[in-house]
């Protein structure tokens, strides 16, 4: 595991569905760098029992996510056309539709492996054959990306456990009154809470940069 706070998020390319349904080749979290935040999150895999409540959790905070002016994206090793295919299954066959934010094919695996969350590696036994010693699927990570490209916020959970979305939205409100006010936010803030002046030399340093 790699932890990438503080540092510029991975770049990439590759397919995605978006909108629901629409397949693009060349999709990249670069278009949104000085531009928007993102809060960019992988799941183990398409047609499951656990990824689905995410996913329409995530769905039904959108609008919250569009009013911060932050831009929701997720990701798995499944292919485009597996994601296209769950798209279109309604929710009480075990399918996704209804949800529009994109769906990142990490088909490589190297996105999984560039952010640090990717369950498993690949080896080379005695005989110069190539194995992988995993399950090569996406824990479930989390990162909530500035408008400038930096990590701020990461969190990876092992497959079982669910994550909170509220959560997620509380980190956005956190980095976005730092942002806004040059103030640190404490244990347990909320949106309206009063935060902290900040002392730290990381804060007149991120300052500097943004």
């Amino acid at each position: 595991m790699s932890v990438l706070v503080g540092k510029k998020a991975p770049s990439f390319k590759a397919a995605a569905v978006v909108n629901g349904g629409q397949i693009v080749s060349d999709y990249s979290l670069d278009q949104f760098v000085g531009k928007k935040p993102v809060l960019f999150f992988f799941y183990p895999m398409d047609f499951t029992f656990v990824c689905p409540t995410e996913l329409f959790a995530f769905q039904d905070k959108l609008a919250e996510f569009e009013a911060r002016g932050v831009e929701v994206v997720a990701c798995s090793t499944d292919t485009e056309q597996s994601h296209w295919g769950w798209l279109q299954m309604d929710k009480n066959e075990g399918g996704i539709k209804g949800v529009t934010y994109p769906l990142v094919a990490d088909t490589s695996k190297t996105i999984s492996a560039n952010f640090g969350v990717l369950a498993g590696d690949y080896e080379i036994d005695e005989e110069e054959n190539m194995y992988a010693n995993g399950p090569m699927i996406a824990f479930r990570g989390l990162f909530l990306i500035d408008k400038n490209g930096v990590v701020q916020h990461q969190i990876v959970n092992n497959f079982p456990l669910g994550r909170n979305v509220d959560e997620a939205l509380r980190m956005v409100d956190a980095l976005q009154h730092f942002e806004e006010n040059g103030e640190v936010c404490p244990a347990n803030w909320s949106k309206g809470d009063d935060a902290m002046k900040g002392t730290h030399e990381s804060v007149a340093e991120y300052l500097s940069n943004n």
